[in-house]
């Protein structure tokens, strides 16, 4: 890697450059539902209406998803903040490699038909909607739709429920129109059915080691059909709303479907399994359980022997899994590559909600440090209980350690995260994001009195919008959608707004304009960070936000 060339305007700072991600902090467009503009948050409000600053697109076609219907998430939100493009992300490259056949002339699609055509049994399983964040519903309909045309006479679908990413109890409107989509494949003499589901934060879908019982829940209904059983998804979906009033899809305890007391989709030996998500995070772990030999999480029982194949590979440098369907983004030339070849010392660091999002997404997609001598991470851990019943979360640990790295004089770049805006935000609670977000703002201001005591830049920015948009809005109209009982139907998912970008520099000497530049995407942040740090960035790089004078 060819290091960076000086930028003879630059007239240095003291250090360090500190880039603070907040977490799904955006710039709402309704003043309904806007916990960011509800919350008292003295400090941001001070530094926005003093300092430079711009928004930041971070949805659609600016992160590189499909279009721009599409929200954005943390993990290419923090892949553009880190390699100052913009690459074709996962729903986009699935997408692509369906509509080409690609993904179906394969070796690994090809492996699957030729195991299992006619004689065993395939399993996909993944999460059951249409929000494009980790998986779409149309993919799965396009697996199953090519595996009818290659002779596989059964399949089995396990659901996670969303209402994250999608209407919090939307299940039904996914799975009624999917059960008509099997009648219409079994009607050509196919026995495609669903044979397990719960929800996405209950069972399977755990992310950084946070909570292996999650995955224990999703193994033993998956694989086991250990579970309480219905007669259909409906059914149970149906029940536990009844029992559970206001319970949201993403809790829904584990379901599995039997027939006269037995599950009908266990997987076997001999089987093929998918695992239909494309984004990496939360794969790794249930991808762990059906691949690792000497697994030691939890007691799978008799672990069957499979044919596993992810959507997409979710760790390059680990090759997990196996098998996979379609190739994930070549992210090369990362911010933390040019800077490792400048010798910058740098540390990165969140609690384990947000921890690979700094390091491993951040360096595009990459496990493990460029250099461990310049690079430095720090995962503070997370609670494991749920997020609204501590929405600060983690902040003040996170600052404290921040604190002593700023006083440290050791690095020259810090880059931290905190979750609270987007990991509260997706629980609906109103009440908790506000909470959270105000916790956090009592930390941005000890952070800008370290910066300004060190004679830093602070960098204040987002990977995606979420908290400033808590409410369902009608579409035409923009106006609050509402329950039967008058309260406000929360919003669980990722907004579409543009984020901030703003820039405090107490010992600013006047080289760049205080007005930034506007229209920008968030992978602009690499060649402003770069810029700060006195560099040029690479010529293909987004251009910063800085106009220099």
């Amino acid at each position: 890697m060819n290091s960076l060339a000086v930028n003879p305007k630059w007239k240095g700072r003291r250090w360090p450059l500190l880039l603070v991600i907040m977490d799904g902090v955006g710039y709402g467009k309704y003043k309904e539902g806007d916990a960011v503009r509800d919350a008292k948050m003295d400090t941001l409000n001070r530094l926005t209406a003093a300092c430079p600053h711009t928004s930041l697109k971070a949805h659609g076609t600016a992160v590189g998803l499909p279009s721009d219907e599409d929200m954005g998430n943390s993990e290419v939100g923090h892949n553009a903040i880190g390699c100052g493009r913009v690459f074709a992300q996962g729903a986009k490259l699935v997408s692509q490699s369906i509509a080409s056949g690609a993904m179906f002339q394969g070796k690994v699609w090809k492996t699957i038909v030729d195991r299992i055509a006619g004689k065993a049994t395939l399993h996909c399983i993944g999460l059951f909607s249409d929000g494009n964040v980790h998986s779409n519903i149309e993919h799965l309909k396009a697996i199953l739709e090519q595996a009818a045309k290659e002779g596989i006479q059964r399949a089995r679908i396990h659901i996670l429920l969303d209402g994250r990413d999608v209407g919090e109890q939307s299940a039904l409107e996914y799975v009624r129109p999917f059960e008509a989509f099997l009648a219409s494949i079994n009607s050509k003499g196919f026995d495609y059915r669903i044979a397990s589901g719960g929800g996405r934060q209950y069972i399977t879908m755990d992310r950084y080691n946070a909570n292996w019982g999650m995955v224990e829940r999703g193994w033993n209904t998956h694989v086991h059909g250990i579970g309480r059983q219905f007669a259909s998804a409906e059914e149970a979906i149906l029940t536990y709303r009844k029992e559970k009033p206001g319970i949201i899809d993403q809790d829904v305890p584990e379901f599995v479907i039997a027939e006269q007391g037995k599950p009908i989709g266990k997987i076997e030996d001999g089987d093929a399994v998918i695992y239909f998500n494309f984004r990496g995070d939360r794969a790794l772990e249930i991808t762990a359980a059906f691949e690792q030999d000497n697994f030691d999480k939890f007691d799978r029982g008799k672990r069957p022997n499979v044919f596993y194949a992810g959507m997409m590979e979710y760790d390059g440098d680990l090759h997990v899994p196996a098998n996979y369907l379609v190739n994930p983004p070549s992210i090369d030339r990362t911010v933390g590559e040019y800077l490792v070849a400048n010798k910058v010392k740098m540390l990165a660091i969140s609690e384990t909600q947000k921890f690979g999002h700094v390091t491993y997404f951040y360096n595009g997609n990459r496990t493990g440090k460029f250099d461990e001598k310049l690079e430095d991470y720090i995962e503070i851990p997370s609670d494991r209980v749920p997020f609204e019943q501590r929405p600060w979360m983690k902040t003040a640990e996170i600052t404290d350690r921040v604190l002593e790295a700023i006083e440290s004089g050791t690095y020259q770049f810090i880059r931290l995260n905190y979750p609270n805006g987007d990991m509260v935000g997706h629980t609906g609670n109103y009440q908790a994001v506000v909470c959270g977000l105000e916790g956090m703002d009592i930390q941005l201001e000890r952070l800008r009195s370290a910066i300004e005591k060190a004679g830093g830049i602070m960098i204040l920015t987002a990977d995606h919008g979420n908290a400033d948009d808590m409410f369902e809005h009608n579409k035409k109209t923009g106006e609050v959608e509402y329950k039967a009982e008058g309260v406000p139907k929360a919003k669980t998912s990722h907004s579409l707004n543009p984020v901030p970008c703003i820039i405090y520099d107490p010992e600013y000497k006047g080289e760049y304009k205080v007005t930034l530049k506007t229209g920008l995407g968030i992978s602009s942040l690499a060649a402003t960070c770069i810029e700060f740090l006195g560099y040029i960035p690479p010529e293909d790089y987004d251009p910063s936000v800085l106009e220099w004078n």
